[in-house]
């Protein structure tokens, strides 16, 4: 099923992603590094990104760690104390525009997070577009883009904008499945939880993903655009700030979407958070998506072990 996704052209979102980012001045120049030792990462096996030219590179920013020009999917678990086990697992879809993944805050913090309640969670590292692999020209090609504007929403989003990324996800959910009994998850009960761009790549994954089939999906700060629900979409948890410059004054499509064809969703609207504010530490109440993440799962029973 084709999704309706309203959207951001994808190198506007990218540029905006990266200037909408929490605003820690003395935290907000992006300073190369080299890539963190990820030794628990499993290569999906989706092949390389078709026409890639750049190498990975790693950047520091706002205090958390940054990946660009990912050439190779990978897939690195979080799992819970074998004591605490649920059996419910969670896909984590981190965002960046698709030129860029926020590895640490909407990535490796919010794996643990799930990890410390009993659910195992997979840190998804998927392809991106490719960029400058010099971070100063990187920078440049982002302000040129700036400078141009940005324009509105536009929409449906072509499949062929994150193909890879979409088959990325995809393999994600069949290796969690099917490696199910060594990591004692229940493979009827794995979600997928994306934030921003990730947001937009759990919609595209529930609606165009064929066999991926979460068993329930979160999207936090991303698009609002109405789309096609299917009578088996699994139950939503979407969270947005009032204050988010790309998709806090766009309207409710895809609740209300969800909501006309009597699937389960729940729906948070902070006052502020603006875009980007993830596990941040931060003074708004949009610091308490996580809680009301956990409470929502909870009430769904996907906190327990199931019977």
């Amino acid at each position: 099923m084709k999704a309706s996704i309203v959207r951001w052209p994808l190198a506007a979102m990218a540029l905006a992603v990266a200037l909408v980012s929490p605003a820690q001045a003395q935290n907000d120049k992006m300073v190369q590094i080299a890539a963190p030792a990820q030794p628990d990462a499993i290569v999906l096996g989706t092949g390389p990104l078709p026409g890639a030219k750049a190498s990975e590179v790693w950047h520091r920013q706002y205090g958390s760690t940054f990946a660009r020009n990912v050439t190779v999917a990978t897939l690195t678990p979080f799992l819970p104390d074998p004591a605490k086990a649920t059996g419910t697992a969670v896909i984590v879809a981190p965002g960046g525009g698709f030129t860029t993944l926020s590895m640490e805050n909407e990535g490796w913090d919010v794996a643990k997070a799930l990890a410390a309640r009993g659910v195992a969670a997979f840190v998804l590292k998927y392809r991106l577009h490719q960029t400058p692999s010099d971070i100063t020209a990187y920078q440049d090609e982002e302000r040129a883009r700036f400078s141009k504007g940005l324009p509105p929403p536009t929409g449906a989003p072509a499949r062929s904008d994150y193909g890879p990324q979409i088959a990325d996800a995809r393999a994600a959910f069949a290796l969690v499945r099917k490696r199910a009994g060594d990591w004692h998850i229940d493979p009827a009960r794995v979600g997928m939880v994306g934030f921003s761009a990730g947001a937009m790549l759990t919609l595209s994954t529930t609606l165009d993903g064929v066999d991926a089939r979460p068993a329930f999906i979160g999207t936090i700060y991303g698009p609002q655009g109405a789309v096609k629900v299917p009578a088996d979409a699994p139950p939503l948890f979407v969270a947005l700030a009032m204050d988010d410059p790309l998709f806090g004054h766009g309207g409710y499509g895809l609740v209300e979407s969800w909501r006309s064809a009597k699937r389960p969703v729940e729906f948070h609207f902070f006052e502020q958070g603006g875009h980007g504010f993830g596990m941040y530490p931060k003074t708004t109440t949009s610091t308490g998506w996580f809680e009301e993440f956990a409470r929502w799962m909870a009430m769904h029973g996907w906190m327990k072990p199931a019977s």
